[in-house]
């Protein structure tokens, strides 16, 4: 086992800090939020330590706390009343997906995209967009889509998080899909949007 590592602030910041507000500010939405999450982040990382050594272990550790704030944040966040609720948008969103959740094969929006997504990841305009489109979906539905399809956590878990019901978790993660589809499809990859503005 390595022997644990001090850490020098500054170099710590500057070899993550930008990454780290990216990464925060695609999962939250607003860049207040992610800043004081960054921030939140390195504290912890200052007054902990990490046992492997080598920058690519530095950053998966940074990476490990940061999610746990993430994670954080949004169970504060359930617990408050939400602002904006969750509401119809007037478009039937259900036709474009599978009861198990995947988009349908014939889909309207299965028009070819530019890019191949393993090249997206690493673009910072595509998580700057991404960011943009998030702060327009309903503050709930940004949390699911982030906790589920960003973090990867279960459904189960989502719901006793966020105090959802299965059958509204559902709901509410097929309709920031297809916004967040819609949006990125306009503002991203320019390329008509099927259903309304975001």
């Amino acid at each position: 086992m390595a022997e644990r590592t001090l850490i020098d602030s500054r170099a710590m910041i500057d070899a993550h800090g930008d990454f780290l507000y990216r990464f925060a500010l695609a999962r939250v939405g607003h860049q207040d939020v992610a800043e004081d999450l960054v921030q939140e982040t390195f504290l912890a990382a200052l007054q902990g330590t990490y046992r492997e050594s080598g920058p690519a272990a530095e950053r998966r550790w940074m990476i490990g706390i940061m999610k746990h704030k993430v994670v954080d944040y949004f169970r504060k966040q359930s617990k408050e009343p939400i602002q904006h609720p969750d509401a119809p948008d007037g478009q039937s969103t259900e036709e474009d997906f599978l009861a198990d959740g995947h988009w349908k094969p014939n889909a309207a929006a299965m028009q070819a995209w530019p890019e191949q997504p393993d090249g997206l990841v690493e673009r910072r305009q595509f998580w700057d967009t991404l960011a943009g489109c998030m702060e327009r979906l309903p503050p709930r539905a940004a949390q699911v889509f982030t906790l589920r399809e960003l973090d990867g956590l279960d459904t189960e878990n989502i719901c006793a998080l966020l105090q959802l019901t299965l059958t509204n978790f559902s709901v509410i993660l097929h309709r920031a899909r297809k916004q967040l589809r819609d949006c990125l499809a306009d503002r991203y990859f320019g390329l008509p949007q099927e259903g309304g503005e975001l």
